[in-house]
């Protein structure tokens, strides 16, 4: 297998995209995923396909990791440890800080250096290369990937420590799902009344309430009834309990917090993990006897 500029392990909803990103740019890719499928429709957009995360680690010196869940990330981590070639591991998947410092310390044992890279911004930021990206990891690593990382979209550096970037990705994707159930008591309140949701969300977005649900998700998900904005009800609940558990593990209560914990938690059981997270809506509609649309 011939060496590439990077490697992508992990190319779904969210890699996939930001591997086509690094394609577009002109640079060489070799990439690894559990769907066959995903991995030949980056094949035909110029990628060099792997048999497994081990076949990317020694094909390239940087690799990137999309993957959904903590247990994974740790899994394939420890099993990169064995590369030949790998020299930096950048992990843009959300972990939480615990297993992001875990990966850094078996990563360092081998001598490869682990760089916290997650993202937000959802699918289409990810295809449009839109992202928030946030970094933590040694300084002089990341000056060297800066320019690469920019094709993701905005990059912001937050420190150094071991997963710093995961505990500001935890506190966003919070405050995603918290405006998501909110937007939701509110608008179904006011559907109820008679008001028109597409017009509450309207006036919202031109006065003080205005907040990422009523600007974005309700227009492209909730009001049209298709509830598929691209982020999974099951990965919500996970990351909004890996925030409940570091926020008590900084003794910073989460009273809010642990509320829209426990609406994940309904949505989850009502409409199944894979449900997209905007289908809280649909828990408070029929709760209230109302469809929000617009």
């Amino acid at each position: 297998m011939k060496q590439t500029d990077f490697g992508f392990i992990g190319i779904g909803n969210m890699g996939g995209p930001m591997a086509r990103r690094l394609l577009a740019a002109g640079h060489s890719l070799t990439v690894f995923d559990m769907s066959k499928a995903a991995m030949d429709e980056l094949a035909k957009a110029g990628a060099q396909t792997a048999g497994s995360a081990l076949e990317v680690a020694n094909a390239t010196e940087t690799a990137f990791l999309s993957l959904p869940t903590p247990d994974i990330v740790q899994k394939v981590c420890s099993g990169l440890a064995s590369a030949t070639k790998l020299k930096v591991v950048c992990d843009c998947s959300t972990t939480g800080p615990k297993v992001a410092r875990i990966a850094q310390a078996e990563l360092a044992k081998h001598g490869i250096v682990y760089v916290d890279v997650p993202v937000s911004g959802g699918i289409k930021g990810a295809r449009d290369g839109t992202l928030a990206v946030m970094v933590s990891g040694q300084r002089a690593v990341y000056e060297k990937l800066e320019s690469v990382l920019k094709n993701f979209g905005k990059v912001f550096f937050v420190g150094e420590g071991a997963g710093q970037a995961q505990v500001m990705k935890l506190a966003n994707n919070l405050l995603a799902a918290a405006v998501i159930v909110l937007s939701s008591e509110a608008i179904a309140m006011g559907v109820k009344a008679g008001l028109n949701a597409r017009q509450m969300c309207d006036i919202i977005n031109a006065g003080s309430g205005r907040n990422s649900a009523t600007q974005d998700k309700f227009p492209r998900s909730v009001l049209p009834g298709t509830f598929d904005f691209g982020f999974a009800t099951g990965l919500s609940y996970k990351d909004v309990r890996l925030c409940l558990e570091e926020a008590d593990a900084q003794g910073v209560p989460m009273i809010a917090g642990a509320a829209v914990f426990q609406m994940l938690g309904v949505t989850k059981a009502r409409f199944g993990a894979d449900s997209d997270f905007t289908s809280i809506a649909r828990v408070y509609e029929e709760w209230a006897g109302v469809e929000i649309r617009g």
